[in-house]
């Protein structure tokens, strides 16, 4: 019997659950999970837990996770990514792009932050999946969740009617990056949302380990 965990670098456009999938008939496995979804959109570290592995999967699922992300400014999205419909858009020109404000509000985003899940996640609230409740034009009074956000850095800032931050953040468990975009657009009062987005790490499981 085939035990182990397997460090996966999923690529754009399928789900986590199709990955397990795919690993689970190549390979004739018993029992395959994953620990810790990334959105189909999403790229970058999923880790496969096989047969016996399994067990592992809610301990690695709760460690700390890296990304890098690109948000884009002036637009919304109701899933906050580039896969939702879009709900607002608001042209930015570069006198209105302040670096310095942008750099203050996310310095305001690093350690203790709550954040409001976003109604296309796979959480359940009274026994449905927000993302079907959505679907359905159904909205959810989903409470605040408390994660931490270790590390967020600005690696680029891109001007044009629309621009794009990329950053670099390190953050807990349950901790929504797309909410993050969705949170500093609003702060800086333009909007924005999550374009991109690559999972790095999970603790000491990196992009660079892992295989396509």
């Amino acid at each position: 019997m085939i035990n182990g965990i397997l460090n996966i670098n999923k690529p754009e456009g399928i789900t986590s659950a199709k990955v397990v999938a795919k690993i689970k008939k190549s390979f004739e496995l018993g029992k395959v999970g994953h620990a810790g979804t990334l959105d189909p959109f999403a790229t970058g570290v999923l880790l496969i837990c096989i047969n016996r592995a399994t067990k592992a999967a809610q301990y690695l699922s709760g460690l700390d996770k890296e990304y890098i992300g690109t948000m884009i400014l002036g637009v919304t999205t109701d899933t906050q990514d580039l896969d939702g419909k879009v709900l607002r858009i608001r042209k930015v020109s570069k006198k209105e792009l302040d670096t310095y404000k942008i750099h203050k509000i996310f310095d305001s985003f690093k350690g203790i932050i709550y954040q409001r899940p976003p109604m296309f996640s796979a959480i359940k609230y009274k026994g449905s999946r927000l993302y079907n409740l959505a679907r359905e034009g159904i909205k959810a009074d989903v409470g605040l969740r408390k994660v931490k956000i270790h590390k967020l850095n600005i690696m680029k800032i891109k001007n044009g009617f629309y621009p794009s931050i990329t950053f670099n953040v390190q953050c807990s468990k349950g901790t929504y990056i797309r909410t993050i975009c969705h949170d500093i657009g609003d702060a800086l009062g333009y909007g924005a949302f999550c374009s991109s987005l690559k999972r790095t790490k999970i603790s000491n499981h990196t992009i660079a380990q892992s295989v396509d």
